[in-house]
């Protein structure tokens, strides 16, 4: 019987033509979705999951893990049957509908144009909380641009250098973890039931309330699709590495929020600001030991963040080439280079809306999380409502709980989880898409208009 592996058509069946380098192997692209998902992703929002759930930090990312996995075997259903860059955008727009595969492009531009903004702020904190001297819009001008010079290196580089950044970052997580349980053999700590469940605050809607901040932890496997043009083996090996980095991450999340979580005392809050955004190194300070603060800080702004801020800006440039390549954004942003063979013109405009966000959004890293979420989160749901349609319905599909209970399920989960979002992410994410469907709207009208001869060819190189 054949396979979605065998049956799948490769590139150019799609209509494509290959111009990204195909140099990836499987281990590459695993090491690409950890560095983008990044082991030490809980570090700066851990106080602020701690005020949200009431102390259930713990929870919280085993929620988001579970909710995340009916997304992961959705985007690796999908991977294997359309092997192309543009990730959800694309499995949305060939599985389901072109206009509902814009917005699902569109929501997750919100997550993929923020992020790298993100990233620089987050940076920009850590650097400031230890040489207050320089501000943090320094640190975001100099993040952002060498970020984007590694990419504009080549997807070679960048996986080169995505190797060393894991490894150091997994050291640096061993040493804490291993210190928290010297201090429990000791009888100076001791692992606590509150962070998985604490009856004096618990609630779902609490807990939910907090995974669209913890989820900003586990929106990477979206990332991986968007290396199907770059990975040998396409979207088998894309589909491979999806599951494998998720369950790592899941693992290494709760471990290290958890064993954070045992020292922070029942019923205590964080006070919004330095304590709130330093809260899990002031720990791993107190842990250690005070020059431990310092390395974690660094290794969380210098290697950990950077190495993500590299990733997600090539994950945003692909995307954004990959719907400029189709006539749905400009298409100068759909120019490749020609000797790196890496979308130049994509990763200059997404360098550059990051640093315009980045230093505007310096005091608004709450809002710019629950942002970055709900535009995942609204493409994930479109992600499983296609793959219901397409595999499911049209295809008739036997594998009843792949095709049809699981994005049933996923689509659920996550929108209970977007209904109890922060309100102001909402209306600005509702606002988002509606600019988004307008938007959207024009380009068909646009489209119809012009006579077939007349529309370009999917790439153009420089």
């Amino acid at each position: 019987m054949p396979t979605p592996e065998t049956t799948a058509p490769d590139l150019e069946q799609l209509g494509y033509r290959q111009e990204l380098r195909r140099s990836m192997s499987v281990g590459d692209v695993v090491v690409f979705g950890l560095i983008y998902m990044v082991p030490m992703a809980p570090l700066p929002v851990f106080g602020t999951i701690v005020n949200f759930s009431a102390g259930q930090v713990a929870l919280v990312y085993l929620v988001a893990a579970f909710a995340m996995v009916f997304s992961a075997l959705s985007y690796k259903e999908m991977a294997v049957r359309f092997p192309i860059a543009g990730s959800v955008y694309s499995y949305v727009r060939m599985g389901l509908h072109s206009f509902a595969g814009f917005l699902a492009g569109w929501a997750i531009l919100l997550d993929y144009l923020l992020l790298p903004a993100l990233l620089s702020v987050f940076a920009a904190a850590a650097m400031v909380s230890l040489w207050s001297v320089i501000p943090a819009w320094v640190w975001i001008v100099v993040f952002v641009a060498l970020a984007a010079a590694v990419n504009l290196a080549g997807i070679t580089v960048t996986a080169t250098m995505n190797k060393l950044f894991l490894a150091v970052q997994l050291a640096v997580l061993g040493i804490f973890c291993g210190w928290v349980l010297v201090d429990v053999a000791r009888g100076r700590a001791s692992l606590e039931l509150f962070p998985l469940y604490n009856s004096d605050g618990f609630s779902w809607s609490i807990v939910f309330g907090a995974i669209p901040i913890a989820a900003l932890s586990f929106i990477g496997f979206d990332a991986i699709s968007t290396l199907n043009e770059e990975a040998r083996g396409g979207g088998r090996a894309v589909s491979k590495a999806t599951m494998i980095v998720l369950v790592a991450v899941a693992v290494i999340f709760f471990l290290q929020v958890y064993l954070a979580a045992c020292y922070v005392p029942r019923g205590r809050s964080f006070p919004a600001g330095d304590a709130e955004n330093n809260a899990f190194y002031d720990i791993a300070g107190q842990v250690v030991g005070p020059w431990f603060k310092v390395v974690i800080t660094l290794t969380s702004a210098l290697i950990a963040i950077f190495a993500n801020s590299i990733a997600s800006q090539a994950t945003s440039s692909r995307l954004v080439f990959s719907m400029a390549r189709d006539g749905q954004l400009p298409r100068l942003l759909a120019t490749v280079s020609r000797t790196r063979q890496v979308p130049r013109n994509a990763l200059l405009f997404v360098a550059g809306l990051s640093l315009v966000v980045g230093i505007l959004g310096t005091r608004a890293q709450t809002l710019l999380t629950t942002l970055v979420t709900f535009g995942a989160l609204t493409a994930y749901i479109l992600l499983h409502v296609s793959v219901f349609v397409h595999l499911g319905v049209r295809g008739r599909s036997r594998n009843v709980f792949l095709h049809w209970v699981s994005p049933v399920i996923g689509t659920a989960v996550l929108g209970y989880a977007l209904w109890n979002a922060n309100t102001n992410a909402k209306v600005v994410g509702v606002c988002w898409l509606a600019v988004g469907a307008a938007i959207g709207l024009s380009f068909r009208l646009r489209a119809r208009r012009r006579p077939a001869a007349e529309r370009p060819d999917r790439s153009i190189r420089a």
